[in-house]
């Protein structure tokens, strides 16, 4: 996944030890730090964020081998309609180059199951090649479906084959669009499901699992989910609980500007509700939920929100900052 930001955490300078064509329009990096040192540890489903040269930030899925103590490896789509991030990774970003990186954070966990299904589009597989590797080391029955626009655009191919019939590789141009149905008949009502890809794909697969048990499907998006306007239009108040100020929060401010105007430092990267690096703590109150990371058992408890995106269905909310 990827998005644009300020980069406000404290980072961990890296080096550009390789990079290479993957696919069609994706290359792969491999970074370590410029002594070789010991990186922070790292599970599936995690990202980093890389601030780049340009001064740009975005979130990368992990996708290497989270046993290598002193190697990250991402993918990066070139995205021709973006902001110019992944362009200057694939045209400018050299070996030996330096960047920063925050991080490790991880909003999609792969959760204990004896069988799961993966569902990957294009770029999505980043995040769920490691899942596969963990789950092929655990022995659990496992199936991958993974669909791309062409055999030539889909990366990782080579390091999959040896799974077998365990993937299923669905190229659009081959063999149409990949067969949700009967991805998850073989995967019946108990599999954990994860999938990650573009917006139309997660679509299809949440109305595909709507009558599957909460917390079955897991998801991780690009991009922000539309959530609508928000619950209120008004003002609203936030009181800090460790200093004990109270702030009010106006209409098109976010709490998260709010409470940095205040001086209340908080970590923030997409600013988009998407990676998670602003969860705060909800001591009081009812959060109006506008993230695409929560899912509906967090949500439902309201004991944490992201303030860079989420607002207050109450008058007021008490943060733990």
């Amino acid at each position: 996944m990827s998005n644009t930001s300020e980069f406000d955490g404290n980072g961990i300078e890296l080096e550009v030890r390789s990079k290479e064509a993957a696919a069609r329009g994706v290359a792969v990096l491999t970074l370590a730090r410029p002594d070789s040192g010991r990186l922070p540890d790292w599970t599936p489903g995690a990202h980093i964020d890389l601030a780049l040269p340009t001064g740009q930030v975005r979130q990368y899925s992990l996708c290497g081998d989270r046993w290598d103590p002193c190697a990250y490896r991402v993918g990066v789509l070139r995205e021709p309609g973006g902001r110019g991030g992944s362009a200057h990774i694939h045209d400018e970003l050299a070996v030996g180059e330096r960047v920063t990186a925050g991080g490790p954070r991880n909003n999609f966990p792969l959760v204990p199951s004896p069988r799961y299904l993966f569902i990957a589009g294009g770029i999505g597989i980043t995040p769920l090649l490691p899942m596969v590797h963990q789950a092929h080391i655990l022995d659990a029955d496992w199936h991958l479906l993974y669909g791309g626009r062409s055999r030539a655009s889909m990366a990782f191919l080579d390091e999959l084959a040896p799974h077998g019939d365990r993937v299923s590789v669905v190229p659009q141009d081959e063999r149409g669009l990949p067969d949700l149905a009967a991805a998850l008949g073989w995967a019946g009502p108990d599999a954990k499901v994860y999938c990650c890809g573009p917006e139309p794909l997660l679509a299809a697969v949440e109305e595909a699992c709507a009558e599957r048990p909460p917390g079955v499907l897991r998801t991780e998006r690009f991009v922000a989910r539309d959530q609508g306007a928000p619950v209120r239009g008004e003002p609203f108040q936030v009181e800090l609980a460790r200093s004990g100020r109270t702030l009010t929060v106006v209409p098109g401010q976010s709490v998260l500007r709010a409470v940095g105007e205040a001086g209340a430092n908080v970590l923030s990267s997409c600013r988009q509700g998407t990676c998670g690096t602003c969860e705060t703590g909800v001591l009081s109150g009812t959060p109006d939920h506008r993230d695409s990371v929560l899912d509906d058992d967090e949500r439902a408890a309201g004991d944490r929100m992201l303030i860079c995106v989420s607002r207050a269905v109450s008058d007021r909310l008490v943060l733990d900052l």
